[in-house]
């Protein structure tokens, strides 16, 4: 039996010549750009131009570079598995991006490009105080260091599915292709190389959609599936949180996680405020807005028709596709083996995705150690070449690191719900510390730094042990209907009832670790936010809010505290005492931002 299914396995494993060559040819032409923007168009080296683009850049190649720097190999991969197996409730969640453009545009955006920073984490020094900058910029740091192995993993396990090549052989080359372009072309490279991916991760999913399409007769036949096994259902309004997606998880909670991935995030407010003013930003935002919402329904339309596709043998059961993030790459050599050239085309596209964001966060991690770790802390300003010195070491650093990470991230299953789950461990607590600072003005560091520290501790709390239970089986989410009464090969059907080994049940797991993942970025940013404000009101007590300056602050919340003139700031000013222990003495007055402020 398991001789016939590595027959079939190995059969599928057709990665021909032109495969190879339209691969490589893509790498080739992400090394191309950083060439063009490292010695070709020659501009000043400086740290703004390295790092900002000169803050320049256009609108339309910022966008296409914010959608391929947010949709990795893992949404690519993991969405399509996600549909196959439970349904298109996560789509949903397309309510809660567009709810995020607006607060984004309209809240957080502003306040960013008055300041004129480079790293998003010098506004909660200006805020609050330098610990708070130091509190943001390690959780970032720790975030990044988490998430970019599973980002080169994921690709690499496409790659090993379609060729047999083993994922720690490809995934240094990808990672030296990568370091390469970042180091040597800056953000400029990086946005133009995403611009290229967006459009390869675009067409690979647009070919395997109409591939499957023709070869299954129809779309028609696709829904009818999808509706008969109810994976084409309507949005679930259930208010049970622990129930895995519900139309308020995915409008809420989903909300909150892509607020925290635009609005505070190096990796992509670094792309905002490379754009010359905030009218330019929101453009990009809408765009960004659309095209995800975009890419998501072509990832979803591409799960259920491999549910159509494969209705009667399920490959997960049989373990034809041994992980279920290589259930898309195992379709794809099925429809695509013959045709030489597309299978390539496809791979192309889900490095594409990696590439994007793996520049990305080592562009950004570059900008957050020079911004954060190091200048605060030398005594005089650094010259121009230790500057360059340090952005490059740490973005080969980085992506040497993160490479060798992959061994670990092997070994931890499906990557969706895992990597939500455990980014909510600082994306949440920093949503909600940023969300203090723009938001509530009477709130100081003291406050929100302990609410900061008391959201990380809750959150790796939460998020480790509910992972714990999830790896051991014992939380368990029921699939869809699936079935393998269809299949034409001999496999371990002792595979279909296998249960979990766990002496517990889910039933017997305290509630709250039965919580949605969808809900642990909102929960992360709730503790922080209510415990700033109890400590606030037992331990800290409140700051004058008229003495934040108005540009740190949302333009209602500004306009409420200081008149629409600014006028009560400045009279402040003139009479300020000191803080309390738990206010801020920098707030409005670092001697970085006086010309922005």
């Amino acid at each position: 039996m398991a001789t016939e299914l590595e027959d079939i396995v190995e059969h599928m494993r057709r990665f021909a010549w032109p495969d190879y060559l339209v691969f490589v040819s893509m790498l080739f032409l992400c090394i191309l750009i950083g060439v063009y923007f490292g010695f070709v168009q020659r501009k000043p080296n400086t740290e703004a131009e390295y790092l900002m683009g000169g803050r320049t850049m256009l609108v339309f190649p910022i966008a296409l570079s914010l959608i391929a720097s947010f949709i990795s190999g893992i949404t690519l991969l993991g969405l399509p598995t996600e549909v196959y197996s439970f349904g298109i409730q996560y789509v949903y969640v397309a309510l809660g991006v567009t709810l995020m453009g607006l607060v984004m545009g309209y809240i957080y955006l502003p306040v960013f490009h008055r300041l004129n920073i480079t790293s998003t984490y010098e506004y909660l020094e200006t805020r609050f105080d330098r610990r708070l900058r130091m509190f943001g910029s390690i959780m970032f740091t720790i975030m990044n260091i988490g998430y970019l192995p599973i980002v080169i993993y994921v690709p690499a396990l496409a790659f090993n599915q379609v060729t047999g090549v083993n994922i720690h052989v490809i995934t240094p080359i990808v990672c030296v292709v990568c370091v390469f372009y970042t180091c040597v072309g800056g953000l400029k490279a990086v946005v133009w190389t995403d611009v290229v991916q967006t459009f390869s991760m675009f067409g690979a999913l647009v070919l395997v959609a109409v591939k499957g399409t023709v070869d299954l007769g129809g779309s028609g036949v696709v829904f009818s599936r999808a509706w008969d096994t109810g994976r084409l259902e309507r949005p679930n309004f259930d208010f049970n949180p622990t129930t895995r997606h519900t139309l308020w998880s995915q409008l809420i909670g989903g909300f909150v996680y892509w607020l925290q991935t635009n609005a505070v995030s190096q990796n992509m407010i670094q792309r905002y405020l490379s754009l010359p003013s905030v009218a330019a930003g929101r453009r990009a935002l809408w765009i960004f807005v659309f095209g995800v919402c975009l890419l998501m329904s072509l990832c979803s339309y591409c799960g259920l028709l491999i549910y159509a596709t494969y209705q009667q043998c399920d490959p997960l059961t049989t373990k034809l596709a041994r992980a279920k993030d290589q259930l898309l790459p195992l379709f794809v050599m099925d429809i695509l083996r013959d045709m030489p050239g597309l299978p390539g085309l496809f791979v192309a596209g889900v490095f594409s995705a990696a590439l994007s964001s793996l520049s990305t966060c080592l562009n950004s991690m570059s900008a957050v150690i020079l911004e954060d770790f190091v200048k605060p802390f030398v005594r005089k300003p650094l010259s121009q070449r230790s500057i360059n010195w340090i952005m490059r070491s740490v973005v080969v650093g980085v992506g040497a690191l993160c490479a060798a990470l992959v061994f670990v991230v092997e070994k931890m299953g499906t990557v969706l719900q895992l990597t939500m789950s455990l980014e909510a461990i600082t994306n949440g607590p920093l949503l909600g510390t940023f969300t203090i600072g723009i938001l509530i003005p009477w709130v100081g560091s003291g406050c929100a730094l302990t609410g900061g520290i008391v959201g990380v501790a809750f959150m790796s709390w939460l998020s480790l042990k509910a992972q714990y239970w999830v790896a051991t089986g014992t939380i368990v989410f029921p699939h869809k209907p699936m079935s393998v009464d269809g299949c034409s090969y001999d496999f371990d059907r002792s595979l279909i009832n296998a249960t979990s080994t766990s002496l517990y049940t889910t039933d017997d797991i305290f509630p709250l670790f039965r919580v949605s993942y969808m809900w642990y970025t909102f929960l992360g940013a709730a503790v922080t936010i209510f415990v700033s404000l109890l400590s606030t009101m037992l331990i800290y007590g409140r700051i004058d809010p008229r003495t934040v300056s108005p540009d740190l602050l949302a333009g209602f919340v500004s306009r409420y505290v200081h008149g629409a003139d600014g006028a009560a700031f400045k009279g402040a000013e003139r009479r300020r005492p000191q803080t309390a222990s738990g206010g801020s003495s920098t707030n409005g007055k670092s001697n970085m931002h006086e010309s922005a402020l």
